[in-house]
Protein backbone atom coordinates (compact mmCIF):
# COMPACT_ATOMS: atom_id res chain seq x y z
CA UNK A 1 0.00 0.00 0.00
CA UNK A 2 1.14 3.20 -0.91
CA UNK A 3 -0.08 6.59 0.67
CA UNK A 4 -0.08 10.01 -0.37
CA UNK A 5 -0.18 12.74 2.00
CA UNK A 6 -0.92 16.22 1.24
CA UNK A 7 -2.25 19.58 2.60
CA UNK A 8 0.24 20.99 5.01
CA UNK A 9 1.70 24.62 4.86
CA UNK A 10 1.87 27.47 6.93
CA UNK A 11 -1.14 29.01 9.29
CA UNK A 12 -1.80 31.35 11.65
CA UNK A 13 -2.65 30.31 15.32
CA UNK A 14 -6.48 29.94 14.93
CA UNK A 15 -6.68 28.69 12.09
CA UNK A 16 -7.32 25.77 9.72
CA UNK A 17 -6.06 22.81 7.77
CA UNK A 18 -7.62 20.03 5.88
CA UNK A 19 -5.04 17.15 4.82
CA UNK A 20 -5.30 14.16 2.76
CA UNK A 21 -3.73 11.14 2.42
CA UNK A 22 -4.91 8.36 -0.48
CA UNK A 23 -3.91 5.00 -0.74
CA UNK A 24 -3.22 2.93 -3.40
CA UNK A 25 -4.71 -0.30 -1.41
CA UNK A 26 -7.70 -1.29 0.95
CA UNK A 27 -6.71 -1.38 4.24
CA UNK A 28 -8.62 -1.61 7.77
CA UNK A 29 -7.69 1.66 8.77
CA UNK A 30 -5.71 4.67 8.24
CA UNK A 31 -4.14 6.76 10.81
CA UNK A 32 -2.45 10.36 11.25
CA UNK A 33 0.75 10.59 13.43
CA UNK A 34 2.80 13.90 13.95
CA UNK A 35 6.44 14.19 14.53
CA UNK A 36 7.92 17.65 15.94
CA UNK A 37 11.53 18.77 16.05
CA UNK A 38 13.40 16.66 18.69
CA UNK A 39 10.67 14.97 20.07
CA UNK A 40 9.03 11.43 18.89
CA UNK A 41 6.37 10.20 17.02
CA UNK A 42 2.87 10.60 18.21
CA UNK A 43 -0.66 9.19 17.28
CA UNK A 44 -3.02 11.97 15.91
CA UNK A 45 -6.22 10.22 15.49
CA UNK A 46 -7.29 6.76 12.60
CA UNK A 47 -10.29 5.59 11.04
CA UNK A 48 -11.14 2.47 10.03
CA UNK A 49 -12.46 2.21 6.28
CA UNK A 50 -15.30 -0.20 6.78
CA UNK A 51 -16.88 1.15 9.42
CA UNK A 52 -16.06 5.13 10.00
CA UNK A 53 -14.75 4.27 13.33
CA UNK A 54 -12.84 6.98 14.88
CA UNK A 55 -10.21 7.72 17.77
CA UNK A 56 -7.90 10.72 18.70
CA UNK A 57 -5.44 11.83 20.94
CA UNK A 58 -6.34 13.64 24.35
CA UNK A 59 -4.35 16.81 22.80
CA UNK A 60 -6.16 16.97 19.32
CA UNK A 61 -9.77 15.89 20.65
CA UNK A 62 -12.83 18.59 19.84
CA UNK A 63 -10.49 20.24 17.31
CA UNK A 64 -9.14 17.63 14.88
CA UNK A 65 -11.49 15.98 12.92
CA UNK A 66 -11.14 12.48 10.26
CA UNK A 67 -12.95 11.15 7.65
CA UNK A 68 -13.00 9.35 4.79
CA UNK A 69 -14.13 8.55 1.23
CA UNK A 70 -13.81 4.55 0.80
CA UNK A 71 -14.64 5.13 -2.96
CA UNK A 72 -11.30 7.50 -3.28
CA UNK A 73 -9.57 4.84 -0.91
CA UNK A 74 -8.61 8.44 1.16
CA UNK A 75 -8.61 9.97 4.52
CA UNK A 76 -8.68 13.34 5.77
CA UNK A 77 -7.95 15.22 8.65
CA UNK A 78 -9.13 18.78 9.45
CA UNK A 79 -7.08 20.62 11.75
CA UNK A 80 -9.50 23.53 13.30
CA UNK A 81 -8.32 26.07 15.97
CA UNK A 82 -4.74 25.16 15.22
CA UNK A 83 -2.10 26.24 17.94
CA UNK A 84 1.58 26.59 17.63
CA UNK A 85 2.34 22.87 19.35
CA UNK A 86 0.74 21.42 16.45
CA UNK A 87 3.51 22.24 14.52
CA UNK A 88 5.18 18.96 13.04
CA UNK A 89 5.52 16.78 10.35
CA UNK A 90 2.38 14.88 9.76
CA UNK A 91 2.31 11.25 8.48
CA UNK A 92 -0.05 9.06 7.50
CA UNK A 93 -0.16 5.02 7.99
CA UNK A 94 -1.98 2.12 7.21
CA UNK A 95 -2.87 -0.43 9.30
CA UNK A 96 -3.87 -4.08 7.84
CA UNK A 97 -5.84 -5.46 10.64
CA UNK A 98 -7.69 -3.30 12.76
CA UNK A 99 -7.71 0.87 14.36
CA UNK A 100 -4.39 0.92 15.94
CA UNK A 101 -2.78 4.07 17.82
CA UNK A 102 0.81 2.45 18.21
CA UNK A 103 3.17 3.61 15.19
CA UNK A 104 4.39 -0.01 15.65
CA UNK A 105 1.11 -1.80 14.34
CA UNK A 106 1.07 0.28 11.54
CA UNK A 107 2.23 -1.41 8.09
CA UNK A 108 2.65 1.28 5.82
CA UNK A 109 3.57 4.60 5.77
CA UNK A 110 3.52 7.80 3.55
CA UNK A 111 5.95 10.79 3.43
CA UNK A 112 5.77 13.20 5.20
CA UNK A 113 3.77 16.66 5.49
CA UNK A 114 5.00 20.06 6.84
CA UNK A 115 2.39 21.87 8.97
CA UNK A 116 3.87 25.01 10.66
CA UNK A 117 1.46 27.00 13.04
CA UNK A 118 2.81 30.72 13.95
CA UNK A 119 1.68 32.51 17.02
Amino acid sequence: VQLQACGGGLVQARGSLRLSCAASGRAAALGWFRQAPGKEREFVGAITMRGGSTVYANSVKGRFTISRDNAKITVYLQMNSLKPEDTAVYYCAAHLLRLGVNSYDYNYWGQGTQVTVSS
